[in-house]
């Protein structure tokens, strides 16, 4: 049953969250939160949140709050409704949700903090442009829009660069506003210039990407457990269509993602290698989580 909590004023949250926490913080979080289910997600996000917190390498961290969400049911559309709003369900997930709230639950972590409280306000700050919720325009909907704004603010880094025989793609994504029609939202027509507006500073984006056909040249030295990857396609006017966390077996990567096919939060079988072969996408980009 859905469920909300309303942060009324400064005050309350400073006696709701029972610590001292920045002003800056407090002057900016949530002042709206949907959960799910309240009272169990709440308590298990704590939970997560308090063993996390002892793990100091922020791949080592990611890594295992990802495997917390194994077997988890896989659903579309969470974030989904009549209105935006900020929704928190870790009870059921896509590729997108799974590594939006591992990253914002690890970053939390990462911070010394262990509240749900302060998992929400890291959850917003990920989430949407310049960290604010400002309607459906203002989520991050694009995988690179989305790293564009986090590693600006210090959120995440990309590593692909890095990688060597690292390539460079040009493309305009406007996906969104091309197919208007699968998109609710953005049958309203503000939310649709919004839409198209943020879309204008991604008309020839140059981003890089790791090819195929050069996975196994650089895949298994360069690749960190709790790596995020992101899937690069063919597809017009979209640059990624899934994404994962990066888990070892023997040495080799897997894939710890939401699977749509499985129905639920799995580590492939295939590796990482095998996956991209099987699902015809061009290669992928890595995204670590700033220390």
């Amino acid at each position: 049953m859905k469920s909300r909590h309303i942060f009324s004023n400064l005050l309350a949250a400073v006696a709701l969250s029972g610590c001292l926490m920045p002003l800056k913080s407090l002057a900016i979080m949530p002042s709206e939160a949907v959960f799910h289910n309240e009272a169990t997600d709440t308590v298990r996000i704590n939970n997560l949140l308090i063993e996390a917190v002892k793990i100091k390498d922020p791949q080592e961290r990611v890594a295992f709050i990802g495997k917390q969400f194994i077997d988890t049911p896989y659903v579309g559309g969470t974030l989904e409704g009549d209105k935006e709003e900020l929704r928190v369900n870790i009870d059921e997930l896509d590729c997108t949700t799974f590594i939006d709230n591992v990253l914002a639950i690890a970053y939390t972590a990462g911070e010394g903090r262990s509240s749900w409280r302060d998992f929400i306000y890291n959850l917003e700050n990920m989430r949407y442009r310049a960290g604010e919720m400002n309607g459906y325009s203002s989520r991050l909907h694009y995988f690179s829009d989305w790293v564009v704004d986090n590693v600006h603010r210090g959120n995440v880094k990309e590593y692909t660069s890095h990688i060597p025989g690292c390539s460079w793609e040009i493309k305009t994504i406007d996906f969104m506003t091309q197919n208007r029609d699968k998109y609710p939202a953005l049958q309203d027509s503000l939310e649709y210039e919004r839409m198209k507006n943020a879309e204008i500073g991604y008309r020839s984006h140059r981003f890089p990407y790791i090819k195929s056909s050069r996975i196994n040249k650089v895949i298994n030295g360069e690749l960190k457990e709790g790596d995020v990857v992101a899937l690069t396609t063919k597809i017009p006017g979209l640059d990624v269509t899934h994404m994962g966390i990066i888990i070892k077996r023997d040495g080799i990567p897997h894939l710890l993602h939401a699977s749509s096919k499985k129905g639920r939060v799995i580590i492939d079988d295939l590796s990482l290698a095998d996956y991209l072969k099987k699902n015809g996408g061009t290669g992928f980009r890595v995204i670590r989580l700033a220390e």
